[in-house]
Protein backbone atom coordinates (compact mmCIF):
# COMPACT_ATOMS: atom_id res chain seq x y z
CA UNK A 1 0.00 0.00 0.00
CA UNK A 2 1.13 3.54 -0.83
CA UNK A 3 1.48 5.97 1.95
CA UNK A 4 0.46 9.66 0.81
CA UNK A 5 3.11 12.19 1.78
CA UNK A 6 0.43 14.95 2.32
CA UNK A 7 -2.68 14.93 3.19
CA UNK A 8 -5.39 16.79 0.77
CA UNK A 9 -7.73 19.76 1.70
CA UNK A 10 -10.65 18.09 2.18
CA UNK A 11 -13.55 20.34 3.36
CA UNK A 12 -12.28 24.06 0.73
CA UNK A 13 -14.99 25.14 -0.70
CA UNK A 14 -17.09 23.25 1.65
CA UNK A 15 -16.28 24.73 5.22
CA UNK A 16 -14.03 27.01 3.93
CA UNK A 17 -13.14 29.59 0.45
CA UNK A 18 -11.20 26.92 -1.62
CA UNK A 19 -9.21 29.97 -3.46
CA UNK A 20 -6.17 31.34 -1.82
CA UNK A 21 -6.94 34.55 -2.20
CA UNK A 22 -10.11 34.80 -1.34
CA UNK A 23 -9.35 32.52 2.09
CA UNK A 24 -6.71 34.66 2.82
CA UNK A 25 -9.14 37.63 3.06
CA UNK A 26 -11.46 35.57 4.81
CA UNK A 27 -9.14 34.75 7.38
CA UNK A 28 -7.54 37.73 7.86
CA UNK A 29 -10.55 40.09 8.54
CA UNK A 30 -12.12 37.13 11.45
CA UNK A 31 -8.55 37.54 12.68
CA UNK A 32 -8.17 41.40 12.63
CA UNK A 33 -11.93 41.86 14.05
CA UNK A 34 -11.19 39.30 16.87
CA UNK A 35 -8.62 41.61 17.70
CA UNK A 36 -10.40 44.85 18.45
CA UNK A 37 -13.22 42.61 19.96
CA UNK A 38 -10.42 41.10 22.37
CA UNK A 39 -8.79 44.59 23.41
CA UNK A 40 -6.92 45.42 25.97
CA UNK A 41 -3.89 42.25 26.38
CA UNK A 42 -3.63 40.32 29.66
CA UNK A 43 -1.42 41.11 32.16
CA UNK A 44 2.35 39.92 31.69
CA UNK A 45 1.69 36.54 33.92
CA UNK A 46 -0.72 35.03 31.07
CA UNK A 47 0.89 36.22 28.40
CA UNK A 48 0.78 32.80 26.07
CA UNK A 49 -1.81 30.22 26.74
CA UNK A 50 -0.81 26.61 27.17
CA UNK A 51 -4.39 25.21 26.29
CA UNK A 52 -6.78 26.83 23.25
CA UNK A 53 -10.40 25.99 23.86
CA UNK A 54 -11.71 26.44 19.82
CA UNK A 55 -14.73 25.63 17.98
CA UNK A 56 -14.61 23.73 14.18
CA UNK A 57 -17.53 24.42 12.26
CA UNK A 58 -17.57 26.39 8.62
CA UNK A 59 -15.65 29.95 8.81
CA UNK A 60 -19.03 31.85 8.21
CA UNK A 61 -20.20 29.90 11.45
CA UNK A 62 -18.06 29.66 13.89
CA UNK A 63 -14.54 31.93 12.06
CA UNK A 64 -14.85 35.05 14.47
CA UNK A 65 -15.11 33.02 17.63
CA UNK A 66 -12.36 30.72 16.94
CA UNK A 67 -10.35 33.69 15.82
CA UNK A 68 -10.49 35.21 18.59
CA UNK A 69 -8.58 32.65 20.23
CA UNK A 70 -6.22 32.76 17.40
CA UNK A 71 -5.53 36.74 18.17
CA UNK A 72 -4.70 35.61 21.81
CA UNK A 73 -1.56 33.65 20.52
CA UNK A 74 -0.71 35.98 17.72
CA UNK A 75 2.00 38.18 20.09
CA UNK A 76 3.62 35.02 20.50
CA UNK A 77 4.06 33.41 17.00
CA UNK A 78 8.17 33.07 17.36
CA UNK A 79 7.74 31.14 20.66
CA UNK A 80 5.32 28.77 19.99
CA UNK A 81 7.04 25.57 18.36
CA UNK A 82 4.43 22.71 17.83
CA UNK A 83 0.66 22.64 18.32
CA UNK A 84 -0.78 19.55 19.48
CA UNK A 85 -4.48 19.33 17.64
CA UNK A 86 -7.00 16.98 19.53
CA UNK A 87 -10.62 16.64 17.97
CA UNK A 88 -13.52 14.31 18.03
CA UNK A 89 -14.35 12.20 15.52
CA UNK A 90 -17.33 12.67 13.01
CA UNK A 91 -16.87 10.48 10.36
CA UNK A 92 -15.37 7.28 11.17
CA UNK A 93 -16.30 5.23 14.24
CA UNK A 94 -13.16 3.29 15.86
CA UNK A 95 -11.25 3.17 18.96
CA UNK A 96 -8.52 4.85 20.37
CA UNK A 97 -6.60 7.86 18.92
CA UNK A 98 -6.13 8.12 15.59
CA UNK A 99 -2.59 10.01 14.44
CA UNK A 100 -2.08 10.27 10.53
CA UNK A 101 0.04 8.76 8.68
CA UNK A 102 1.26 11.67 6.36
CA UNK A 103 4.30 14.22 6.67
CA UNK A 104 2.23 17.11 6.37
CA UNK A 105 -1.41 18.39 6.10
CA UNK A 106 -2.56 20.72 2.92
CA UNK A 107 -5.13 23.31 2.49
CA UNK A 108 -5.16 25.60 0.15
CA UNK A 109 -2.47 28.73 1.50
CA UNK A 110 0.18 25.42 1.51
CA UNK A 111 1.09 22.76 4.00
CA UNK A 112 2.01 22.44 7.49
CA UNK A 113 4.34 19.75 8.79
CA UNK A 114 3.19 16.69 10.84
CA UNK A 115 5.45 16.87 14.35
CA UNK A 116 6.81 13.09 13.60
CA UNK A 117 9.00 12.95 16.91
CA UNK A 118 5.90 13.63 18.84
CA UNK A 119 4.05 11.30 16.53
CA UNK A 120 6.77 8.57 17.93
CA UNK A 121 6.82 9.79 21.58
CA UNK A 122 3.28 8.70 22.04
CA UNK A 123 2.57 5.62 19.22
CA UNK A 124 3.58 3.42 22.15
CA UNK A 125 0.31 4.23 24.08
CA UNK A 126 -1.70 1.42 23.54
CA UNK A 127 -4.60 3.58 22.36
CA UNK A 128 -2.40 5.09 20.18
CA UNK A 129 -2.49 4.01 16.15
CA UNK A 130 -1.85 5.22 13.27
CA UNK A 131 -5.87 5.74 11.10
CA UNK A 132 -5.61 7.65 7.68
CA UNK A 133 -9.13 7.34 7.21
CA UNK A 134 -10.30 9.05 10.59
CA UNK A 135 -8.09 11.82 8.94
CA UNK A 136 -9.71 11.54 5.25
CA UNK A 137 -12.82 13.87 5.46
CA UNK A 138 -12.35 15.08 9.08
CA UNK A 139 -13.29 18.71 9.48
CA UNK A 140 -12.65 19.25 12.92
CA UNK A 141 -8.61 19.67 12.09
CA UNK A 142 -8.34 20.91 8.97
CA UNK A 143 -10.83 24.33 9.71
CA UNK A 144 -7.94 25.34 11.61
CA UNK A 145 -5.03 25.02 9.62
CA UNK A 146 -5.69 28.30 7.54
CA UNK A 147 -5.85 30.72 11.00
CA UNK A 148 -2.36 28.94 12.18
CA UNK A 149 -1.01 29.27 8.26
CA UNK A 150 -2.24 32.87 8.43
CA UNK A 151 -0.56 33.87 12.26
CA UNK A 152 2.81 32.44 10.87
CA UNK A 153 2.67 33.77 7.44
CA UNK A 154 5.66 35.86 7.67
CA UNK A 155 8.05 32.95 9.42
CA UNK A 156 10.56 31.19 7.22
CA UNK A 157 9.56 27.78 6.82
CA UNK A 158 12.02 26.76 9.16
CA UNK A 159 10.53 28.98 11.70
CA UNK A 160 6.58 27.73 11.19
CA UNK A 161 5.40 25.19 13.89
CA UNK A 162 4.56 21.75 13.46
CA UNK A 163 1.45 20.14 14.50
CA UNK A 164 0.18 16.68 15.82
CA UNK A 165 -3.36 16.52 14.67
CA UNK A 166 -5.13 13.42 16.85
CA UNK A 167 -8.91 12.56 16.28
CA UNK A 168 -10.19 11.16 19.20
CA UNK A 169 -12.31 8.13 19.27
CA UNK A 170 -13.74 5.12 21.55
CA UNK A 171 -11.77 6.40 24.60
CA UNK A 172 -12.01 7.56 28.18
CA UNK A 173 -11.25 11.30 28.94
CA UNK A 174 -8.18 9.74 31.50
CA UNK A 175 -6.23 8.14 28.40
CA UNK A 176 -6.38 11.14 26.53
CA UNK A 177 -5.06 13.06 29.56
CA UNK A 178 -2.32 10.16 29.84
CA UNK A 179 -1.71 11.47 26.24
CA UNK A 180 -1.64 14.97 26.75
CA UNK A 181 0.32 14.63 29.69
CA UNK A 182 3.44 13.24 27.71
CA UNK A 183 2.88 16.15 25.20
CA UNK A 184 2.72 18.70 27.35
CA UNK A 185 6.08 19.85 26.81
CA UNK A 186 7.36 23.45 27.81
CA UNK A 187 6.34 26.72 26.54
CA UNK A 188 6.86 26.11 22.77
CA UNK A 189 4.31 23.86 23.20
CA UNK A 190 0.36 24.68 22.51
CA UNK A 191 -2.19 22.05 22.83
CA UNK A 192 -5.11 23.01 20.95
CA UNK A 193 -8.68 21.60 21.49
CA UNK A 194 -11.05 21.59 18.90
CA UNK A 195 -14.96 21.62 19.73
CA UNK A 196 -18.31 22.83 19.23
CA UNK A 197 -20.86 22.94 22.13
CA UNK A 198 -24.81 22.33 21.83
CA UNK A 199 -25.94 21.16 18.22
CA UNK A 200 -29.13 21.47 16.95
CA UNK A 201 -31.54 22.77 19.73
CA UNK A 202 -33.59 26.26 19.17
CA UNK A 203 -31.44 29.37 19.74
CA UNK A 204 -33.16 29.90 23.93
CA UNK A 205 -32.83 26.57 24.52
CA UNK A 206 -28.45 26.46 22.83
CA UNK A 207 -28.22 29.53 25.17
CA UNK A 208 -29.32 28.31 28.19
CA UNK A 209 -27.41 25.12 27.52
CA UNK A 210 -24.49 26.26 26.41
CA UNK A 211 -24.45 29.02 29.36
CA UNK A 212 -24.13 26.12 31.68
CA UNK A 213 -21.21 24.18 29.83
CA UNK A 214 -19.19 27.54 29.75
CA UNK A 215 -19.94 28.10 33.22
CA UNK A 216 -18.75 24.41 33.47
CA UNK A 217 -15.76 25.13 31.45
CA UNK A 218 -14.73 27.83 33.38
CA UNK A 219 -14.72 26.04 36.67
CA UNK A 220 -12.34 23.32 35.71
CA UNK A 221 -15.05 20.90 35.88
CA UNK A 222 -14.40 17.60 34.35
CA UNK A 223 -17.87 16.16 33.78
CA UNK A 224 -18.95 17.66 30.28
CA UNK A 225 -21.07 15.29 28.04
CA UNK A 226 -21.25 14.92 24.43
CA UNK A 227 -24.25 16.44 24.33
CA UNK A 228 -22.87 19.45 26.04
CA UNK A 229 -19.77 19.69 23.55
CA UNK A 230 -18.88 16.81 20.91
CA UNK A 231 -15.60 17.55 21.97
CA UNK A 232 -15.90 16.44 25.48
CA UNK A 233 -13.77 13.57 25.78
CA UNK A 234 -10.16 15.53 24.67
CA UNK A 235 -12.05 18.30 26.49
CA UNK A 236 -12.11 17.04 29.86
CA UNK A 237 -8.71 15.64 29.33
CA UNK A 238 -7.77 19.11 29.11
CA UNK A 239 -9.72 20.57 31.88
CA UNK A 240 -8.19 17.26 34.07
CA UNK A 241 -4.74 19.23 33.50
CA UNK A 242 -5.81 22.47 33.87
CA UNK A 243 -7.16 21.47 37.55
CA UNK A 244 -4.13 19.53 38.49
CA UNK A 245 -1.50 22.41 37.01
CA UNK A 246 -3.50 25.14 38.78
CA UNK A 247 -3.93 26.94 35.47
CA UNK A 248 -6.03 30.21 34.79
CA UNK A 249 -8.50 30.24 32.00
CA UNK A 250 -10.35 32.99 30.46
CA UNK A 251 -12.99 32.95 28.11
CA UNK A 252 -12.92 34.65 24.88
CA UNK A 253 -15.78 33.99 23.50
CA UNK A 254 -19.51 32.61 22.49
CA UNK A 255 -21.95 32.72 20.48
CA UNK A 256 -24.02 30.18 18.08
CA UNK A 257 -24.92 29.62 14.42
CA UNK A 258 -28.61 31.69 15.05
CA UNK A 259 -25.71 34.86 15.49
CA UNK A 260 -23.84 34.26 12.51
CA UNK A 261 -24.57 32.40 9.24
CA UNK A 262 -27.80 31.56 10.65
CA UNK A 263 -29.20 34.00 11.76
CA UNK A 264 -33.05 33.85 10.21
CA UNK A 265 -35.83 32.72 12.01
CA UNK A 266 -35.37 29.12 10.51
CA UNK A 267 -32.07 29.59 11.06
CA UNK A 268 -32.58 30.19 14.62
CA UNK A 269 -34.66 26.82 15.07
CA UNK A 270 -31.31 24.56 14.99
CA UNK A 271 -28.65 26.19 15.76
CA UNK A 272 -24.70 24.58 16.82
CA UNK A 273 -23.15 26.73 19.86
CA UNK A 274 -19.46 27.70 19.67
CA UNK A 275 -17.02 29.05 22.41
CA UNK A 276 -13.77 29.60 22.91
CA UNK A 277 -11.04 29.80 25.85
CA UNK A 278 -7.59 30.38 26.53
CA UNK A 279 -5.53 28.70 29.67
CA UNK A 280 -2.34 29.47 31.09
CA UNK A 281 -0.28 28.23 33.18
CA UNK A 282 2.15 30.48 35.48
CA UNK A 283 5.33 32.30 34.27
CA UNK A 284 7.93 30.06 35.45
CA UNK A 285 6.01 26.88 34.27
CA UNK A 286 5.08 29.09 31.00
CA UNK A 287 9.02 29.85 30.34
CA UNK A 288 10.40 26.59 31.49
CA UNK A 289 7.74 24.27 31.60
CA UNK A 290 8.61 21.22 33.95
CA UNK A 291 12.40 22.30 33.95
CA UNK A 292 11.12 25.77 36.16
CA UNK A 293 14.16 25.40 38.59
CA UNK A 294 16.78 26.13 35.77
CA UNK A 295 16.60 30.00 35.97
CA UNK A 296 19.73 31.78 34.66
CA UNK A 297 22.56 33.05 36.95
CA UNK A 298 21.39 36.54 35.85
CA UNK A 299 24.63 37.75 35.37
CA UNK A 300 25.64 41.17 33.58
CA UNK A 301 28.11 42.42 31.18
CA UNK A 302 29.73 43.16 33.60
CA UNK A 303 30.10 40.49 35.54
CA UNK A 304 30.81 38.02 32.06
CA UNK A 305 33.64 40.47 31.08
CA UNK A 306 35.26 39.61 34.77
CA UNK A 307 34.85 35.96 33.85
CA UNK A 308 36.37 36.28 30.42
CA UNK A 309 39.29 38.33 31.93
CA UNK A 310 39.74 35.45 34.37
CA UNK A 311 39.76 32.77 31.76
CA UNK A 312 42.14 34.82 29.67
CA UNK A 313 44.39 35.82 32.64
CA UNK A 314 44.69 31.66 33.65
CA UNK A 315 45.23 30.70 30.61
CA UNK A 316 48.55 32.85 29.94
CA UNK A 317 49.96 31.73 33.48
CA UNK A 318 49.29 27.66 32.22
CA UNK A 319 51.04 28.32 29.12
CA UNK A 320 54.02 30.53 30.28
CA UNK A 321 52.29 33.25 28.02
CA UNK A 322 53.18 37.64 28.85
CA UNK A 323 50.97 37.56 32.04
CA UNK A 324 47.35 39.10 31.77
CA UNK A 325 45.42 41.49 34.51
CA UNK A 326 43.04 39.66 36.63
CA UNK A 327 39.67 41.23 37.39
CA UNK A 328 39.17 42.80 41.31
CA UNK A 329 37.99 40.14 44.11
CA UNK A 330 34.19 40.53 44.32
CA UNK A 331 31.89 38.74 46.72
CA UNK A 332 30.07 36.86 43.68
CA UNK A 333 33.11 35.83 42.05
CA UNK A 334 33.62 33.63 45.97
CA UNK A 335 30.19 31.71 45.38
CA UNK A 336 29.89 28.33 44.07
CA UNK A 337 29.15 28.18 40.74
CA UNK A 338 30.16 25.39 37.54
CA UNK A 339 31.30 26.86 33.90
CA UNK A 340 32.83 25.46 31.18
CA UNK A 341 35.80 27.48 29.31
CA UNK A 342 36.29 27.07 25.47
CA UNK A 343 39.13 27.78 23.91
CA UNK A 344 39.00 28.35 20.00
CA UNK A 345 41.41 28.90 17.17
CA UNK A 346 40.20 30.59 13.84
CA UNK A 347 36.86 29.58 14.60
CA UNK A 348 37.66 26.00 15.34
CA UNK A 349 37.60 23.96 18.69
CA UNK A 350 41.06 23.80 20.09
CA UNK A 351 40.21 23.22 23.94
CA UNK A 352 37.01 22.82 25.98
CA UNK A 353 36.94 21.67 29.70
CA UNK A 354 34.06 22.10 32.39
CA UNK A 355 32.28 21.49 35.82
CA UNK A 356 28.37 19.92 35.37
CA UNK A 357 28.47 20.46 39.19
CA UNK A 358 29.11 23.56 41.43
CA UNK A 359 31.51 21.86 43.69
CA UNK A 360 34.30 25.41 44.40
CA UNK A 361 33.75 29.38 43.87
CA UNK A 362 33.07 30.18 40.65
CA UNK A 363 36.30 31.83 40.51
CA UNK A 364 38.15 28.75 41.38
CA UNK A 365 35.75 26.96 38.35
CA UNK A 366 36.93 29.54 35.96
CA UNK A 367 41.12 29.37 37.00
CA UNK A 368 40.97 25.31 36.91
CA UNK A 369 38.40 25.35 34.09
CA UNK A 370 40.80 27.59 31.94
CA UNK A 371 44.04 25.86 32.72
CA UNK A 372 42.79 22.72 31.57
CA UNK A 373 41.05 23.13 28.42
CA UNK A 374 45.03 24.62 27.77
CA UNK A 375 46.73 21.74 28.69
CA UNK A 376 44.70 19.14 29.89
CA UNK A 377 41.98 18.15 26.86
CA UNK A 378 42.81 15.12 25.26
CA UNK A 379 41.47 15.68 22.04
CA UNK A 380 44.29 18.39 21.51
CA UNK A 381 47.89 18.87 22.03
CA UNK A 382 48.61 21.26 24.90
CA UNK A 383 48.44 24.87 23.75
CA UNK A 384 51.87 26.83 23.65
CA UNK A 385 53.03 29.88 24.74
CA UNK A 386 53.42 31.57 21.70
CA UNK A 387 49.52 30.11 20.76
CA UNK A 388 48.07 31.38 23.49
CA UNK A 389 47.63 35.35 23.22
CA UNK A 390 45.95 34.22 18.91
CA UNK A 391 42.95 31.98 21.06
CA UNK A 392 39.71 33.18 21.40
CA UNK A 393 38.25 32.57 25.00
CA UNK A 394 34.54 31.74 25.47
CA UNK A 395 32.89 30.78 29.71
CA UNK A 396 29.87 29.34 29.85
CA UNK A 397 27.99 29.25 33.31
CA UNK A 398 26.18 26.50 34.09
CA UNK A 399 22.58 26.15 35.96
CA UNK A 400 21.71 23.10 38.31
CA UNK A 401 21.15 20.10 36.22
CA UNK A 402 17.66 19.07 35.90
CA UNK A 403 17.07 15.27 35.11
CA UNK A 404 14.85 15.07 32.27
CA UNK A 405 11.42 12.52 32.52
CA UNK A 406 10.72 10.77 29.10
CA UNK A 407 8.82 7.46 27.90
CA UNK A 408 11.45 6.50 25.35
CA UNK A 409 13.86 8.21 23.03
CA UNK A 410 11.26 9.91 21.05
CA UNK A 411 9.90 11.61 23.59
CA UNK A 412 13.09 12.84 25.50
CA UNK A 413 14.56 14.21 22.04
CA UNK A 414 11.07 15.79 21.45
CA UNK A 415 11.33 17.74 24.62
CA UNK A 416 14.88 19.22 23.92
CA UNK A 417 15.03 23.12 23.14
CA UNK A 418 17.87 23.50 20.43
CA UNK A 419 20.25 26.15 21.75
CA UNK A 420 18.59 26.37 24.67
CA UNK A 421 19.50 22.98 26.39
CA UNK A 422 22.88 21.49 27.09
CA UNK A 423 22.52 18.01 27.96
CA UNK A 424 24.57 15.79 29.90
CA UNK A 425 23.86 11.64 28.89
CA UNK A 426 24.50 8.54 30.91
CA UNK A 427 24.03 4.98 31.17
CA UNK A 428 25.71 2.39 33.48
CA UNK A 429 26.02 -1.21 31.66
CA UNK A 430 27.73 -4.45 32.27
CA UNK A 431 29.63 -2.51 35.08
CA UNK A 432 31.24 0.24 33.30
CA UNK A 433 29.85 3.65 33.15
CA UNK A 434 29.37 5.81 29.64
CA UNK A 435 28.93 9.68 30.45
CA UNK A 436 29.01 12.87 27.97
CA UNK A 437 27.29 16.50 27.48
CA UNK A 438 27.41 19.34 24.91
CA UNK A 439 26.68 22.59 25.89
CA UNK A 440 23.58 24.41 24.14
CA UNK A 441 25.27 26.30 21.73
CA UNK A 442 26.96 22.78 20.35
CA UNK A 443 22.87 22.59 18.86
CA UNK A 444 24.02 24.73 15.97
CA UNK A 445 26.31 22.36 14.74
CA UNK A 446 23.38 19.60 14.27
CA UNK A 447 21.05 19.39 11.87
CA UNK A 448 18.05 18.33 14.25
CA UNK A 449 17.44 16.24 17.60
CA UNK A 450 18.29 12.96 16.20
CA UNK A 451 22.05 14.13 15.34
CA UNK A 452 22.61 15.81 18.15
CA UNK A 453 21.82 12.69 20.80
CA UNK A 454 23.84 10.44 17.93
CA UNK A 455 26.65 12.61 18.41
CA UNK A 456 26.30 12.89 22.20
CA UNK A 457 26.29 8.78 22.79
CA UNK A 458 29.38 8.19 20.27
CA UNK A 459 31.26 10.85 22.39
CA UNK A 460 30.29 8.83 25.31
CA UNK A 461 31.66 6.10 23.71
CA UNK A 462 28.59 4.59 21.89
CA UNK A 463 27.11 3.53 18.68
CA UNK A 464 25.33 6.56 17.12
CA UNK A 465 22.25 4.16 17.06
CA UNK A 466 22.44 2.92 20.72
CA UNK A 467 19.41 2.76 23.45
CA UNK A 468 18.64 1.41 26.45
CA UNK A 469 15.87 1.56 29.54
CA UNK A 470 18.85 2.45 31.75
CA UNK A 471 19.90 6.05 29.97
CA UNK A 472 19.50 9.09 31.75
CA UNK A 473 19.52 12.39 30.57
CA UNK A 474 19.70 16.36 32.48
CA UNK A 475 19.02 19.66 30.90
CA UNK A 476 20.93 22.69 31.69
CA UNK A 477 21.14 26.26 30.99
CA UNK A 478 24.56 28.74 30.39
CA UNK A 479 24.90 32.32 30.43
CA UNK A 480 28.25 32.32 27.90
CA UNK A 481 30.07 35.45 27.41
CA UNK A 482 32.58 35.03 24.28
CA UNK A 483 35.83 37.44 24.59
CA UNK A 484 35.04 38.94 21.57
CA UNK A 485 31.60 39.70 21.92
CA UNK A 486 32.23 41.33 25.00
Amino acid sequence: MTVSIVRPPALANAFYAGDPSTLMREVDAHLHEAQTLLGAQLPAQLACPKILIVPHAGHVYSGLAASVGYARIAPHVEKIKRIVMLCPAHREYFSGVALPDVLAFATPLGTMAVDALGAAAIAELPFVGNYAKAHEQEHALEVHLPFLQRLWKDAPVDLQPTILPMVVGDVTADQVAVLIDRLWGNAQTLILISTDLSHFQTYKAAKATDGMTCEKVRELHTDITHAQACGATPLNAALMHAKNRQLHIEQLAYCNSGDTAGNSPEGRERVVGYASFALYENMASAENGTRASQAPYGLQADQGVALAQLARAALHHATGASAMPTPAQEPWLETAGACFVTLSKNGALRGCIGSLIAHRSLMDDVIHNAQAAALHDHRFSPVTKDEAPSLSVEVSVLTSPVPLSFANEAHALWQLQPLVDGVIFSVNMNGQSYRSTFLPQVWGQMADAEQFMAQLKMKAGLPADFWSNAVQLQTYRVQEFHEAKL
